[in-house]
Order: C-alpha cells, then sequence, then structure tokens
C-alpha cells in the first residue's frame, strides 16, 4: 500500500444504501398497516414474533418497545428484592446496567476477555463466590458474537441462578452451532436502526423456552394484564407497535444475506490488516463462537483518537463503542469503583474503534479504510 490515499466518502453505517433496496416493500408493509388502523400489537408483532422464535431456536418471542425494555422486562419477570444483585460485565452500552439498577438491584461487574471483548468466564467463579446475593447475570453477546455460554450456565445453574442473555447485537449469532436466544432462561434483543435487523425507530423482543416466563412476560409488557383492566402484575408500557413490526418483516428476509456479507467483509479486513505494517489488531473469534454477525467491526490500536480523527479527516465514520466503561461513570459513582478495578475493559476502552462494516460495504471501500490506517501510521512513523 503506499501512503498516498484519495478522497472517498465512507460513512460507519449507511441505511439509506439498505433503505433503497427495499424501499417499495417497506412502503407497502407500512402502507397495510396504515389502512389497518390497528397500530398496537396485533397480527403483524405476532407473526414477527412467530417467525423470531425459530429463528433463535426459541418457543416463544414476545416484542415490546426497545432492546433497553426487554433487559427490564426480563428482570421484572425474576420479580427481584431490595439487595439482589446482578451480575454483567462493565464494558457494554448503558441500557444494561440501567435495567438493573431500574429493577431495583445492584449490579455486579466482571470484566471482560481482551479477545472478544466478552464476560470472562475465568473469573466467573471467584465472583460469584463472593457475592452470594447475585439473583441474575446478563453475559452480553458483544458486536455480534456470543460469549462462553456453556461454563456460565453450568455454574449459574449449580448456584439456581438464571441466565438473561443481552443479545441486542447479535440476532443470528451462534454458540457451538445454537442460536442466540437459545442459550439462557431468558435473552433480549434489541431493533435499533444500527442493528443487524433495525427498525425504522426503537422496538425490542425477548425469547424463551419457558411457557410461563413467556406468558408473564406477555403481560409485563402491557401493565400486567392478561385481560384488559385486570393487573396481575404491576407491569409497563412497553408494546411493539405494528407499524415496526411490518417493517422488521420485510428486512426479516434479508437478515440472513445481510449478516452474510458482514461476515464477508470481516474477513476481507482481516486479510489486509494481516499484510499490513501497522499497529492494528483485528477483533478476535472462538472456536465456540460457530457464527459471528458482526453488528461491529472493533479493531484494536494504538492512539485510537489519532486515527479516528484521520479517517474522519479523510471522510471515513467510526465510533467508540465504548468510552468510558460502566463502573467509571458518574451515575454508578455509589458502588465504589475506581481506575484500575476492571482493567481489560480501561484498556478496551482506550484502544477500540469500530470501522465501517455494513452489508452494502464494497470491497474497495475496505481495501480504502485499510490504506488510511496505514497511511496514518506510516505518518506517526515518520514524525
Amino acid at each position: 500500500m503506499t501512503s498516498t490515499v484519495a478522497s472517498k466518502t465512507i460513512p460507519l453505517l449507511d441505511l439509506q444504501a439498505q433503505h433503497r433496496e427495499i424501499r417499495d416493500e417497506v412502503l407497502a408493509a407500512v402502507t397495510r398497516v396504515i389502512d389497518s388502523q390497528k397500530f398496537i400489537l396485533g397480527d403483524e408483532v405476532k407473526q414477527l414474533e412467530q417467525a423470531v422464535a425459530p429463528y433463535c431456536g426459541a418457543k416463544y418471542a414476545i416484542g415490546c418497545a426497545s432492546g433497553s425494555d426487554a433487559l427490564f422486562l426480563a428482570l421484572l419477570a425474576l420479580d427481584l428484592k431490595p439487595g439482589d444483585e446482578v451480575l454483567t460485565t462493565p464494558y457494554t452500552f448503558f441500557a444494561t446496567v440501567g435495567a438493573i439498577c431500574r429493577a431495583g438491584a445492584t449490579p455486579v461487574f466482571i470484566d471482560v476477555e481482551p479477545e472478544t471483548f466478552n464476560l470472562d468466564v475465568r473469573l466467573l467463579a471467584a465472583v460469584l463466590d463472593r457475592h452470594p446475593k447475585i439473583r441474575a447475570i446478563i453475559p452480553i453477546h458483544l458486536f455480534g458474537g456470543c460469549a462462553d455460554m456453556d461454563p456460565i450456565c453450568e455454574m449459574a445453574a449449580s448456584r439456581g441462578i438464571p441466565v438473561i442473555e443481552d443479545a441486542a447485537q447479535s440476532i443470528g449469532s451462534e454458540y457451538k452451532g445454537r442460536r442466540a436466544g437459545s442459550l439462557g432462561q431468558m435473552a433480549c434483543f434489541s431493533f435499533f436502526p444500527s442493528k443487524n435487523l433495525g427498525a425504522y425507530g426503537d422496538g425490542g423482543m425477548l425469547t424463551t423456552n419457558d411457557p410461563a416466563l413467556a406468558d408473564r412476560l406477555a403481560a409485563l409488557r402491557v401493565h400486567g394484564t392478561r385481560r384488559k383492566y385486570y393487573h396481575d402484575y404491576i407491569g409497563i408500557n412497553s408494546r411493539l407497535d405494528s407499524l415496526q413490526a411490518a417493517v422488521l418483516r420485510v428486512k426479516f428476509k434479508y437478515l440472513d444475506s445481510w449478516s452474510k456479507k458482514r461476515h464477508e467483509n470481516a474477513d476481507a479486513y482481516r486479510e489486509i490488516l494481516k499484510g499490513m505494517d501497522a499497529p492494528v489488531t483485528a477483533p478476535a473469534t472462538m472456536p465456540y463462537q460457530t457464527r459471528h454477525i458482526y453488528n461491529q467491526f472493533a479493531i484494536r490500536t494504538q492512539d485510537r483518537d489519532g486515527l479516528q480523527a484521520y479517517l474522519k479527516q479523510n471522510g471515513v465514520g467510526s465510533e467508540v463503542y465504548y468510552p468510558l466503561p460502566l463502573h467509571l461513570q458518574t451515575c454508578f459513582a455509589h458502588l465504589g469503583h475506581k481506575p484500575g478495578d476492571f482493567p481489560v475493559s480501561e484498556q478496551l476502552a482506550q484502544e477500540s474503534l469500530a470501522v465501517p462494516i455494513y452489508p452494502e460495504l464494497q470491497p474497495a471501500d475496505i481495501q480504502h479504510v485499510c490504506s488510511l490506517m496505514q497511511s496514518f501510521y506510516h505518518s506517526q512513523a515518520g514524525r
């Protein structure tokens, strides 16, 4: 590669390109709902649930208003008490820990693996032993790759602790050939527009194989009712609306082809980065991650902020997921954590950078992004 790179604009995510391909189908689906004048739950949501459940290897799927609400509803279904603790990682989006606090529980953190950015199972037994009040574990399948679920579920089961998968970024990903959404007692998905299966607004879903949990979750999302005006639980208003379900049903048909293209793009990045003279590490996958869907392609690199600024200057979008681990956020100061408590999460927050991986990305685009990376580090070395 040369150090001179021509100007080109490549966004982190190009939803316009995706929309152009499915625009007519989406408009027809949305028009169908508007003409029906049935906007809340109903057949569109039911048919989406009936498609997503078997896709995820689950018996039941329950649509809700967002991925954040899916997490909250899962915890509500466990009927947590004050003083109960819920274990998760600090290197994730805020919603995971926000839901724990909203449910009245106390978050307990465990560090992540540097290779996968997911829960480090080597630390799990010791953390569980130190915290006998843990009532749930929420492993996160970050960026589209599953956490190491067998040891997590085995340790949880031996202590009678339910496991809730945070699969917000990982619909269709697989662990040892089994789908995310079928690995714990419950799983939570997000249909935020940037997800592989994204709505035209907010949306979420839960999956489970437990009929009693499915029934409870379906009630909790509509103020705790099974029949109108009769309330069995104190629930919330978190209904997936028909317009979003109609959009998602159109997009669902394309999900596997989009995920396949993301995987091909990830392979292309790895091939180029392997032969590149620059301090850039591609994200690793483990043998148990038998299908990674690459919601994000997060490299690790020196002078991450400098590289991000250089990419932006040259028209390439990128994003830092996540710049400050949750244990160091101001709103969780009462937990008493300090820098150094979860060193891998803190290191990743300094080094990780998500670069474009969306399905419509072309091979020349990937080559261009990598050329810019090499150009940046060559210029640094010459100073």
